[in-house]
């Protein structure tokens, strides 16, 4: 198996919203976003599934020093020679990969975030900063477009925090923010053991209203100009909004329940953008 074929498989896998907006991509991007993807699969894999703190901060130490090798033109992984080929010839930078192994660690020691502004720097490294080095392989020539593709990660983000919130509490962390706890009157043991309530729903409302804006924000930000290179976090945009709405629809029943699209509406969602935009 090529360090290619790797990649396809690891985002394949992931059923993420995510792989059905690189398939439109040329060969060459459509390789390069797939080895950062994977990479951010890797590593986000590593906190995710390895119960020991200790073993887990190992594993991410390894990839700094893979992300050192690529650097320096010896990588081990298959991701890591995948990766090294997208750096070189979309100029990725080494910092920015090592930001996001920063946040992936943010995981084994900070299960709770006092307010909004220690959560963004959270989601800054774990999504904004990839929405950073995904512009750079989808191409832009307006420096506005790094905005823009900042805050979407940030709203990518956003939704994934308010989607994943019961199976991010069975691993024993909550990532509303506990000052927004208080003003709701949520009590984290609420949402640790899966007790719905009227407050609930308004707080999680409120999740929805802020990330919905991040939305707003980040697409008014997208110059024109960039807006065709752009298009694959379009349609990003476009399923993870979908999906907002979809769980808005259910009430915010994610306590019990993971509420995802179907593979078929997320195809014909990014069909949809594609061509329209």
């Amino acid at each position: 198996m090529t360090p290619e074929q790797y990649c396809q498989e690891k985002c394949a896998a992931s059923g993420s919203s995510f792989y059905y907006s690189f398939l439109f991509l040329p060969l060459e991007r459509r390789r390069a976003i797939m080895a950062l993807y994977a990479f951010c699969r890797e590593v986000d894999d590593v906190v995710d599934e390895c119960h020991d703190p200790a073993i887990a901060a190992a594993k991410l130490a390894w990839w700094r020093q893979e992300i050192d090798r690529i650097d320096g033109g010896q990588p081990q992984h298959p991701v890591g020679l995948a990766l090294q080929a997208a750096a070189g010839q979309f100029s990725l930078p080494a910092e920015q990969l090592l930001e996001i192994i920063d946040g992936m660690e943010m995981d084994l020691h900070q299960p709770r975030y006092a307010d909004f502004k220690s959560l963004s720097l959270y989601c800054h490294r774990v999504a904004g900063v990839v929405g950073l080095l995904a512009a750079e392989i989808f191409g832009y020539r307006d420096r506005g477009t790094q905005k823009y593709a900042h805050d979407l990660g940030m709203a990518f983000q956003l939704t994934n925090i308010i989607r994943d919130i019961g199976e991010d509490a069975r691993r024993g962390r909550i990532y509303i923010p506990l000052e927004e706890l208080r003003q709701f009157e949520v009590p984290a043991t609420d949402i640790l053991n899966s007790r719905y309530s009227d407050n609930f729903t308004a707080l999680m409302r409120f999740q929805h209203d802020r990330a919905q804006q991040y939305y707003a924000k980040a697409l008014a930000e997208l110059p024109v100009g960039d807006r065709k290179n752009q298009r694959p976090g379009l349609i990003m945009a476009t399923i993870y909004r979908t999906l907002l709405d979809e769980i808005r629809g259910e009430d915010f029943q994610v306590l019990h329940q993971r509420i995802a699209l179907t593979p078929v509406r997320k195809l014909w969602l990014a069909l949809k953008t594609w061509i329209r935009s």
